[in-house]
């Protein structure tokens, strides 16, 4: 049977399906309009593409995504920001979404993923022996455990406040509030959700 695509566009979508999220309709899509697009905005995108790594690298300190030439990340390095209050995320871009908020003043501590053994990440894998010598060397006063909602999440959360506790540490650990969002009927709601929601419920 005859190719129906050139060579060159279906390796395109090969390359493109590969990325997370993106089915192979939605990467026909892209490699289509790639192909329709202009070369200097085609130039533009892979120049970029090729400075990602060398533009890119992690904070020593907290492991978030900081300019290559930075030293360490500038929500560490600010003195507006508190040092004795460390907000633990999963992965760099959860601190996005935190800051957001415009709530949060202290600093932050990146994993660099989720216990998850099914996906061969154990806790060695993560970045918690720099976070127990933060909160000696940085004298935190309490630590805010803001891993995901899910089965790996929670795992992970309770594997790190045992490790805390273990290394003998005198640090206050919070967990940010779980509950039911607004307008999601309870019928709908999953059984994390739902067991989260009772445990954090409120007196009227």
């Amino acid at each position: 049977m005859a190719q129906l695509l050139p060579q060159a566009l279906l390796t395109v979508i090969d390359e493109i399906g590969k990325l997370p999220g993106v089915g192979a309709r939605t990467a026909e899509r892209y490699a289509y309009h790639l192909l329709r697009a202009n070369q200097t905005s085609n130039d533009k995108l892979a120049n970029a593409i090729t400075a990602l790594h060398s533009g890119v690298k992690y904070c020593p300190v907290t492991f978030a995504l900081i300019d290559a030439s930075q030293d360490v990340s500038p929500l560490y390095s600010d003195d507006a920001r508190d040092k004795t209050l460390v907000a633990v995320v999963e992965e760099p871009l959860d601190i996005i979404a935190l800051e957001r908020t415009g709530q949060y003043r202290g600093t932050y501590h990146v994993l660099g993923g989720a216990i998850s053994p099914i996906d061969g990440i154990g806790p060695e894998q993560l970045h918690i022996p720099e976070l127990i010598q933060r909160i000696t060397s940085d004298e935190v006063v309490e630590i805010i455990i803001a891993t995901n909602a899910s089965v790996e999440g929670e795992s992970t959360a309770l594997f790190l406040q045992r490790q805390i506790e273990n290394h003998g540490l005198k640090v206050k650990m919070s967990r940010l509030a779980r509950g039911l969002p607004v307008g999601v009927d309870l019928e709908y709601a999953d059984q994390i959700t739902l067991t989260h929601a009772l445990e954090g419920r409120r007196i009227l």
